[in-house]
């Protein structure tokens, strides 16, 4: 698909993948939805593209906050063709630690914005998306999700997280198989360590010794570097069902 006039929509659009991921359809030429939980972060991210971006407040995890932004999104732009889930947090934290059994409700977060919160933008992305008219290569859409190596790999401390990207992993397979007769094609990228707000929390020592673990680059994943197999993935058509790693051969220790 070429993306070039075709109505898009970035979750967790205000930073890190997300932002770049949006910049860079919104300069391919894309009509692009930034959204995010941080309004006003969207915001600024949308500005410079002029009519061809629009920053839109959405908590992925909620139904009605979701139909909202997608419905926002579509009156804007028209129905969405690319959906891009970048939304996520990684809270981390033993199962049991020091204090005791890890907090149900700490869990369920991180579950309910990871997991759920990309189910559900799918869910409406894809009803909107089975509705158009199919594109010269036969397909109507694509959707993008985010997983991380640490559906594989996943560290002490990062059940939740782990728990919430295996489930994109896991997630991808039967929805490109039941999209598939529709033409939307649904793929993933489980990215490394990328420099991201999430990571940038951490001192500058600890950041370059994640960088230093992994093989080649030795160094941080780039968010434009994300970004560039995002789209590439929506202009390769044969490319579906799959989870892409994007980590420099990195395969994480348990700490």
């Amino acid at each position: 698909m070429n993306v070039t006039d075709q109505a898009a929509i970035v979750t967790g659009a205000a930073s890190g993948l997300g932002r770049a991921t949006g910049e860079a359809l919104a300069k391919a030429g894309a009509r692009v939805a930034f959204v995010d939980l941080n309004l006003e972060a969207a915001t600024e991210c949308a500005e410079p593209y002029g009519k061809n971006a629009l920053a839109l407040a959405c908590d992925v995890s909620d139904a009605a906050s979701a139909e909202a932004a997608v419905l926002a999104a579509s009156e804007a732009h028209g129905p969405a063709r690319i959906l891009i889930n970048c939304a996520g947090i990684g809270t981390p934290g033993k199962i049991v630690g020091r204090d005791g059994p890890m907090a149900l409700d700490d869990f369920a977060r991180v579950i309910n914005i990871n997991l759920i919160g990309t189910f559900n933008m799918m869910r409406l992305a894809a009803a909107a998306i089975k509705e158009l008219e199919p594109l010269d290569t036969g397909e109507r859409g694509v959707i993008i999700n985010t997983a991380s190596i640490a559906a594989y790999e996943g560290q002490i401390g990062q059940a939740a997280y782990a728990a919430s990207k295996g489930g994109i992993v896991s997630l991808t397979l039967p929805a490109a198989r039941e999209f598939s007769r529709s033409g939307i094609r649904v793929l993933a990228i489980a990215p490394g360590i990328f420099g991201t707000p999430m990571l940038f929390g951490l001192s500058d020592e600890v950041q370059q010794a994640l960088g230093a673990s992994v093989p080649f680059p030795s160094r941080l994943g780039r968010p434009d570097e994300f970004a560039s197999l995002a789209l590439h993935m929506v202009s390769n058509a044969m490319m579906n069902g799959e989870v892409v790693r994007l980590d420099g051969a990195l395969r994480m220790a348990p700490l």
